[in-house]
């Protein structure tokens, strides 16, 4: 079973108002400048956690965020190097890592290349400032072709651009602008994910005060429905709801990891794992997490044990959202999801059909009161 190291950098330069993740400006942080609490010493405390790890061959190593490349690429390239060390990559493993393309060089990107990532992802999110200006992104759109040229002219063969639909601001055309903008750069993958109201963000409290008023279900439908035509017709095929991939090879594996239920170790203050059964997750403060490591105890901050009941829904959840679909058998009575048009048998599985897609949420929902 793959097995995958998840490295959490939690520092961002802004907070967007729309996200909910385990990320700090140096403002958030404040105070003295405690181990593991700032950007120059963060990775000697990861490197602490990465010493827990049981020893077992990595296949994947992704770095998250939070924007990683807030760190310096040396400081990545040391934890990539102590991974290799300490465990062991196999043979033609994956190692990505997530940057803003504000937040890279032609040096930086040749020095990740150079110390042995495969992988880059860049948050693109839109092709138009209005609508960058709404999710308070702060690159400016021409940057991202340059930086995708850099990491090309770096050696890296794997590129990925993430793109977000669905702001207050964004028509249909904005939309369909960004998608085109993006396939114009020749990435070998493209994520594009709705943009969701988390509670507890500054973007849910504009929305309760009706300051901004989000599109209707019809018109986030249509724009998800565009980029899939446009994709697969540039060549690119969906492999999961939000992800679409040139070719197998550009699939992402250590995410694919994550939807077929395998093991990885999460890194960082609010690192989520899942090894040998167990699920845990870390404190969330980076300043709390590396005092933990300094004095010798673990980062956890609380864990279980999902029974076969608990896992099985779970499989059901995530592997049903892939292309290659799910095993029939494991679904229960999904014969009215069929009739419904949303899922269609092949072979000895069940496929969301592109109606089924727009109504995941839902046939996820009904397959797993199936198995009552």
């Amino acid at each position: 079973m793959a097995f995958g190291i998840y490295l959490h950098v939690p520092f961002c330069s802004v907070r967007c108002g729309y996200c909910d993740f385990n990320t700090y400006t140096a403002d958030d942080l404040g105070g003295p400048d405690v181990l593991g609490a700032s950007r120059a010493t963060y990775i000697d405390a990861a490197l602490g956690e990465l010493s827990l790890v049981p020893e077992r061959t990595v296949d994947t190593v992704f770095v998250g965020g939070g924007t990683p490349t807030q760190l310096p690429s040396a400081d990545l390239v040391r934890f990539l190097r102590a991974v290799d060390n300490r465990l062991g990559l196999a043979p033609g493993a994956e190692v990505t890592t997530e940057a803003n393309p504000d937040s890279v060089t032609p040096q930086s990107l040749a020095e990740l290349r150079e110390g042995g990532f495969t992988r880059i992802s860049f948050g693109m999110q839109s092709a138009r400032p209005h609508v960058l200006a709404m999710l308070e992104r702060t690159h400016d759109p021409e940057r991202v072709p340059q930086a995708v040229a850099w990491a090309r002219e770096a050696g890296f063969e794997q590129v990925s651009l993430d793109l977000i639909y669905g702001s207050p601001t964004e028509t249909i055309e904005d939309w369909r602008h960004t998608v085109t903008a993006a396939l114009e750069m020749r990435p070998n993958h493209i994520s594009a994910y709705a943009l969701i109201v988390e509670d507890g963000t500054a973007f849910a409290r504009k929305v309760r005060r009706g300051e901004v008023v989000m599109p209707d279900d019809d018109e986030t439908a249509d724009k998800y429905l565009l980029a899939d035509d446009l994709m697969s017709a540039a060549g690119l095929s969906w492999y999961e709801l939000s992800n679409w991939a040139l070719d197998e090879a550009a699939q992402c594996r250590h995410n694919i990891g994550y939807w077929n239920g395998g093991q990885w170790w999460g890194v960082g203050p609010g690192a989520h794992s899942f090894v040998d059964g167990e699920r845990w997750w870390n404190v969330k403060h980076p300043g709390a997490y590396a005092q933990r490591l300094m004095t010798g105890e673990s980062p956890r901050m609380d864990g279980e044990r999902p029974d076969a009941a608990a896992r099985h829904l779970e499989d059901v959840m995530l592997r049903i959202r892939l292309a290659e679909g799910i095993e029939t058998e494991l679904l229960g009575d999904a014969g009215h999801l069929v009739d419904a048009g949303w899922l269609t048998p092949v072979g000895d599985r069940m496929v969301l059909t592109r109606t089924g897609r727009l109504m995941a949420d839902r046939v996820v929902l009904e397959a797993v009161q199936g198995l009552d």
